[in-house]
């Protein structure tokens, strides 16, 4: 016997569910079925990469945006950079992550190199593609390009300064007492130092700092 023979027929000695209530029920569970399912998909929309958004605490693509825009600005017009002519050459050697979080600190010096390229002040060495380059440069001294349009050795560029830097991170949490709601504190710090390969001097550095407060109910979703 299937599930609506043994909701709605007639058993020995008992009343049969009167039809509008049969209709009624089977109404309700369909609604039932109908709201969990629909609860249970993923709404979409396009967001603006300018729109500020903040879903807890931890670090987001919008603290990326901050952080490149203030030291880009301080990098691009500050000695050595902001008075120099001869569009002097950077290495960059990347950004250490010192915080808890799986942050792609590559992320954010490779947005740095592009807007200082973008200024006109310096230029970049394409570390990441050195092994590519080397590649490319014995392949044509194999003797299968033509030695018109061979390339000549060591004509690379050396770097004269060196981008470096370091994020970190320090979280607080509200003490246990009685409330309603319990809020978590992050504070982040980037540290970028420009040096000066060939003396080791640091020429530049500037930093900036977030702090990002989350509060979050004890009982809730």
């Amino acid at each position: 016997m299937d599930v609506y023979q043994k909701l709605f027929l007639k058993p020995r000695g008992k009343k049969m569910m009167p039809k509008s209530m049969q209709k009624l029920f089977v109404m309700i569970t369909l609604l039932s079925v109908f709201g969990i399912f629909s609860g249970c998909t993923v709404s979409t929309r396009n967001v603006s990469p300018e729109e500020e958004l903040n879903y807890d605490e931890t670090y987001n693509f919008t603290d990326k945006k901050k952080i490149v825009k203030t030291l880009v600005e301080s990098l691009s017009t500050k000695p050595p950079l902001g008075g120099a002519t001869d569009r002097p050459i950077i290495i960059v050697y990347g950004i250490a992550n010192r915080t808890s979080e799986h942050i792609s600190t590559s992320g954010i010096s490779d947005e740095i190199r592009k807007e200082i390229l973008q200024t006109g002040k310096a230029r970049f060495v394409n570390k990441e593609q050195r092994e590519n380059i080397i590649a490319e440069t014995d392949y044509q001294e194999s003797g299968r390009v033509s030695q018109a349009s061979r390339l000549k050795l060591a004509k690379q560029l050396g770097a004269k300064y060196m981008l470096t830097g370091t994020l970190r991170s320090i979280e607080k949490k509200e003490s246990k007492q009685f409330r309603l709601t319990k809020s978590n504190y992050i504070y982040y710090s980037l540290n970028l130092e420009l040096t000066d390969i060939e003396t080791s001097l640091i020429e530049w550095a500037d930093s900036v700092e977030l702090v990002r407060e989350a509060s979050k109910p004890f009982i809730g979703w």
